[in-house]
């Protein structure tokens, strides 16, 4: 019951607002309308991964919806912390913003006590992007067509079966170590500094599965490169209904889901953070927008920057509580 409840657990959406967030003046109050220049939308994560590919979406969009050149900077590299600090530190004047998932938001915090930045305190939300759930695939050579074969195999052979991640507490390792807890096998990890070089060597034979976004694994399983095992989300994801749940494949009460979303540094006027929402927002509601989104994996959903705080919020808890079940440690 325990485990079922944290990982069934509706998520609150409203209710939390991020206190000392400075007052400044913003462009438009000094005679200069927002955005006049381009806009850096820094990814924590090297290109090719599920984050790059939610973010590269929105800049195109959002070149066109703001008037100014959207630019992508990817800064991986340090369970996210380096770009996410630069972000933390850059000038609060709307330029530089980070686009970055659950990761970031919720779980570094609870596995990492000594970070440079806070994420409650130091980032302004602007606003949640996307949903997905994880998926575990395996190569094709691994003889396993679902997941109790798979937990099978593994049973008699601890350490030998391996799993890729874009990271070390990142939520596909999260995924991975809940797997082992409540199925009772032994996998061992191997981080990687993103999901692009993750994928690239599981689907080069050199790792025995992945888990990760389900956007960035799809054109390998689509390509028979990869075979999609289950997803890890509580119902099945109309983005792969076929694709079974963990709890329909044996291991009940197994949920997790991944999730992405754009701050900006504390203090940033008010007046911007409320013009980047309404775009990103509008852009949601666009069904060209949605159908791009769809076709790379993602299931497009909004918030505003009080529902984004209040999800970061809730997840950090709920992280706290996944951090006791699994015993994950960051050495």
């Amino acid at each position: 019951m325990f485990l079922k409840y944290i990982f069934t657990g509706a998520v609150v959406w409203f209710g939390f607002i991020p206190a000392g967030h400075a007052q400044q003046a913003s462009p438009a109050s000094s005679g200069q309308a927002y955005p006049a220049r381009t806009v850096r939308i820094v990814i924590p994560y090297p290109p090719s991964g599920g984050n790059d590919i939610v973010a590269r979406a929105y800049a195109d969009e959002l070149t066109r919806r703001l008037g100014q050149q959207v630019v992508i900077d990817n800064r991986p590299g340090g369970m996210t912390i380096i770009g996410s600090e630069l972000v933390a530190k850059s000038p609060p004047d709307g330029y530089t913003v980070l686009v970055s998932s659950h990761s970031t938001f919720a779980i570094i915090s609870n596995v990492n006590a000594r970070l440079p930045f806070d994420v409650q305190r130091d980032f302004a939300p602007v606003a949640l992007l996307a949903i997905q759930p994880f998926a575990l695939a395996v190569h094709p050579s691994l003889p396993a067509n679902n997941l109790k074969q798979l937990i099978a195999l593994a049973r008699p052979q601890p350490g030998v079966l391996t799993y890729a991640t874009s990271g070390i507490g990142t939520g596909g390792h999260f995924c991975g170590e809940l797997l082992k807890v409540m199925s009772g096998i032994n996998l061992r990890h191997i981080p990687y500094k993103g999901g692009g070089p993750a994928l690239t060597d599981v689907v080069g034979g050199h790792v025995s599965m992945i888990v990760t976004s389900l956007s960035a694994e799809r054109p390998f399983i689509q390509a028979k490169r990869l075979r999609l095992i289950a997803v890890t989300s509580a119902q099945r994801t109309r983005l792969a209904p076929e694709a079974p749940t963990m709890a329909e494949s044996g291991v009940t009460g197994y949920e997790m889901r991944g999730w992405n979303a754009m701050v900006a540094p504390r203090g940033t006027p008010a007046a911007i953070i409320a013009r980047l929402n309404a775009e990103v927002v509008a852009m949601i509601q666009s069904p060209e927008a949605r159908e791009r989104l769809d076709a790379q994996g993602y299931e497009p959903e909004a918030s505003s920057p009080q529902q984004l705080a209040d999800l970061i919020k809730s997840e950090l808890a709920r992280y706290a509580k996944l951090v006791k079940v699994t015993g994950l440690k960051i050495e």
